[in-house]
């Protein structure tokens, strides 16, 4: 354990160039704020996305990406000049690498993208230089590049500065998160860390705590499998509630008036690049040690599929009843309340399984979010509420709450809305 002083801020005691420059690979949920934010506080920076729809609507101060607050910010950036895209890395001062960390198949992680955005930056790196992992990595993948680098570039051996600072924040709430909340950082060595936590100072307010880079990356893994763990609790009790007759809302609400217990809210499964994922890259590594975890996972796979399960089943007996095919509402795609992320969304798998199934019937897809898919054809909710025999409540986005609650149809409320 590195023996730093935990730190909020020593800028001041920083000798880092007050006309840095920081290059971050990825301009996605969270390369594209961490960028503007950094932006905004004395940093020249360079955003590299190998989309070009990306790099030229960042170059125009167009946001891409649904975060309140985060345009204006942007338009402020650009103009100034402190921010700007590119396809391709420049020379900097520091490198963030901020790509997604995907899974395979079979679930083991895929650090691909980190490779790649690595070998990117490794022709731009030199002597004094620090680099940053950001992306959710499996345990080891720091140094891994530290070797990768290395290798390519023996002669920056123990001369760069290499960590590992996984974000933390909340989609809806990315501004004020990436500011005020902790950060972990860990280094391949003590200068590492500290030289990383002097970058970060810049802009976070929130509590610096120093580690190492297995320590980091564990870290982060370990916060999104608790949430894992702590949501299939609470979908598992759906399931049991809906074989008793209990409403589980309340069951739930009840139980929480215990001073030591805190039950979350269950939904349709759990959803995201973060939660979703990063359980596997744990139980991938530790197979024999993880039961928990992976039971934990299971659970909220099976939750989407009972969802979907549930949905079919209404329809049918909605059509013997009725000697015709429901209409059907599908509310919401993304994979939490008031985003428009859809990736790892149960929803999303929910609704394509609904629509496999039974193709014939008319389903009114609704999010929204987002202004169009590309495989999904979007209806206004309150036209697809007020047509559908049956409403499927798969996200709670805040228009659902004002909906009535209509006793001709049939509601299936999978994550809370009227809580009945």
């Amino acid at each position: 354990m590195l023996k730093f002083a935990r730190i909020k801020k020593f800028k001041q005691e920083s000798d880092i160039k007050q006309d840095m420059k920081a290059c971050f690979m990825g301009l996605g949920y969270i390369g594209l704020p961490t960028a503007i934010i950094a932006a905004m506080h004395d940093v020249e920076v360079v955003g590299v996305d190998v989309n070009p729809a990306v790099v030229e609507k960042t170059n125009a101060g167009i946001l891409h990406i649904v975060e309140p607050g985060l345009a204006q910010k942007l338009g402020e950036v650009v103009s100034s000049g402190a921010l700007r895209a590119s396809l391709t890395p420049e020379v900097s001062d520091a490198y963030f690498i901020v790509v997604p960390t995907p899974f395979k198949g079979n679930h083991e992680p895929d650090i691909s993208f980190v490779e790649a955005a690595t070998r990117a930056v490794v022709p731009f790196l030199k002597e004094g230089d620090l680099y940053v992992i950001e992306s959710t990595s499996p345990i080891g993948t720091t140094e891994l590049m530290a070797e990768l680098i290395y290798r390519l570039r023996p002669e920056l051996k123990d001369k760069i500065y290499i960590a590992y600072c996984p974000e933390r924040v909340l989609p809806g709430n990315v501004i004020y998160e990436l500011v005020h909340n902790d950060r972990v950082i860990g280094g391949i060595n003590p200068e590492s860390t500290q030289r990383a936590m002097e970058f970060y100072a810049r802009f976070v307010k929130g509590e610096l705590h120093p580690t190492n880079a297995r320590t980091a990356e564990m870290c982060k893994l370990t916060e999104n499998s608790s949430r894992d763990v702590q949501i299939a609790f609470a979908n598992e009790l759906s399931l049991i509630c809906d074989r008793a007759g209990i409403n589980v809302w309340e069951l739930i609400n009840l139980a929480n008036k215990h001073p030591r217990v805190n039950i979350l809210q269950p939904g349709c499964g759990v959803g995201g690049h973060c939660i979703a994922v990063d359980p596997y890259f744990i139980t991938a590594a530790y197979p024999n040690e993880s039961k928990l975890i992976a039971d934990a996972r299971a659970v909220n796979n099976y939750k989407a599929e009972w969802c979907a399960e549930k949905v079919i089943n209404a329809m049918l007996r909605f059509e013997i009843e009725n000697r015709r095919k429901p209409v059907v509402a599908m509310m919401g795609v993304a994979f939490k309340p008031d985003i428009d992320d859809l990736r790892e969304s149960p929803a999303k798998a929910i609704i394509s399984k609904v629509m496999q199934r039974c193709n014939n019937a008319r389903i009114l897809v609704v999010e929204p979010n987002v202004a169009e898919h590309h495989v999904f054809k979007l209806t206004p909710y309150e036209q697809a509420y007020k047509e559908a025999d049956i409403a499927v409540f798969l996200t709670a986005h805040t228009p659902f709450k004002s909906l009535p609650w209509d006793d001709n149809k049939v509601i299936l409320d999978f994550c809370g809305i009227f809580r009945r």
